[in-house]
């Protein structure tokens, strides 16, 4: 799928970038192009990305602004989304060109946590699939986008946090945003060092205050002021 731009917001986390870059770089289906949008603007990310041949941008710590960035700078007719911490289903561009051949404007892949858990697992899969369902996707399940569909839902929101909500109602208003049934696998370090449910009451609350008008920029005062470095980076 050569018409397809990968983007990646990162922030201080090269080895997780190496390893998505790697995948990517082993598709049997290769992207047209790969672009890291780097908020910390640090030489070893560069160096990261052009061992990959991926296309790096300096940008402000901003995940909305840093995907809003790479979206302008992209050349494909398809922008694919991606956490630098996620793994890959074997070949993902096939399933994202079936749904947008079929009529779609954009979608997102299942949510799955990656490797050995602990038996919360399965069942915050089932609640975040029924969530996404009733509610908003987040930026770690790779939403993808045609980009005429994109731009005319406004892109994501500038913001450090929920930048992905309006973006996702707007398609939705515009047409059919489908859940794929293919697996994209989110890192569960978080979860395991602060707990299953503590970590995921703690999202469901700024979730809850969003919703009821709490700007997303007073938000994310709360999110990233635990102190987790990892949460810069991917913010799950």
């Amino acid at each position: 799928m050569h018409e397809c731009s990968v983007i990646i917001p990162c922030y201080r986390d090269e080895s997780r970038l190496e390893s998505l870059l790697n995948q990517l770089h082993r598709l049997p289906d290769i992207p047209q192009e790969v672009i890291v949008v780097d908020a910390a603007r640090q030489t070893a990310c560069r160096a990261v990305c052009e061992r990959y041949g991926a296309r790096w941008l300096p940008a402000i710590p901003c995940r909305g602004q840093q995907l809003r960035a790479g979206a302008m700078s992209a050349r494909g007719e398809i922008l694919w989304f991606l956490h630098a911490d996620a793994r890959l289903p074997e070949n993902p561009l096939p399933a994202i060109a079936r749904a947008l051949t079929n009529g779609a404007l954009g979608g997102y892949f299942r949510f799955r946590f990656d490797g050995a858990c602990a038996w919360p697992a399965p069942l915050l899969e089932t609640a975040i699939a029924l969530r996404c369902r009733i509610g908003v996707p987040y930026g770690d399940q790779g939403i993808f986008a045609r980009r005429s569909s994109y731009f005319a839902a406004g892109g994501h929101a500038p913001w450090p946090l929920f930048e992905e909500v309006p973006l996702v109602r707007n398609l939705r208003a515009l047409g059919r945003f489908q859940a794929l049934t293919e697996s994209l696998w989110v890192d569960p370090r978080r979860w395991q060092r602060e707990g299953w449910w503590r970590r995921t009451w703690h999202n469901r609350k700024l979730a809850l205050a969003f919703a009821w008008g709490v700007p997303a920029e007073k938000l994310a005062g709360r999110y990233f002021h635990r102190g987790d470095p990892d949460d810069l980076t991917t913010g799950t």
